[in-house]
Formats: structure tokens, sequence, C-alpha cells
């Protein structure tokens, strides 16, 4: 009897359903314009900034600076003020800076690139 089975809350291969293959990023029918390592130094910056809103909206209702009415409005807060901050030249220079982009100055973002479709 194998004994690393015996105490686990499951046996192995009791859940329904196998793990999810990886992807193979060359079966991909779209190019990969940013590299693995870029994308998630961006995507810990987004999450930070959340983070930071999400502390900022929770201090103001703790010490009674702003009041709500529901989860709905709660949200609807939340997302603008992601919002806002997205649509800054300081909000995208912090995703420059974190993505490691530290010779841009505010005065260089774009705040409406175009697509450049193809």
């Amino acid at each position: 009897m194998d004994t690393d089975t015996k105490y686990a809350l499951m046996p192995v291969g009791s859940v329904g359903q196998a793990p999810a293959p990886m992807i193979d990023p060359s079966s991909s029918p779209f190019r990969v314009v940013v590299d693995p390592h870029m994308r998630a130094t961006i995507r810990q910056a987004l999450l930070d900034l959340i983070d930071h809103h999400d502390d900022a909206l929770a201090s103001y209702v703790t010490h009674g600076k702003l009041s709500l009415e529901s989860y709905k409005e709660y949200i609807e807060l939340f997302a603008r003020a992601l919002r806002e901050t997205m649509d800054s030249r300081e909000g995208v220079l912090y995703l420059l800076k974190s993505a490691g982009l530290d010779g841009v100055s505010a005065a260089d973002v774009n705040l409406a690139p175009e697509w450049r479709w193809k």
C-alpha cells in the first residue's frame, strides 16, 4: 500500500479533470509582442495599483470620509478611481516605471495611442 496517498485528503487521480496542458506559444495564430517577464511585471504593477486603490477606499470608509450604500457603489467608485488613474500621465508613467522604463518622462506619455491593426 502506498503511504504517500494514504494520508491525502483526496487520493491522487480522484478528481474528475486532468490539469490543463501547457499552451505552446508557437501554436497560437497571434504573435506574442511582449516577453513573458515584461507581462508578469506589468501584471504585478496593475495588481499593486488595484491593491492601493482598494486600501485607500477602505480607509476612507473606515475613517468616515466616504459613505457607501452598497457593494455596487463601492465597485463603481473603485472602477472610477482605476479609470481616472490609468487615464492620467502619472498612472501610465507608474506602469512604465514598474516595467523598468525609467527614462520616460510624464510629458512623453501618450494617452491616446493609435491601434495599428494589420
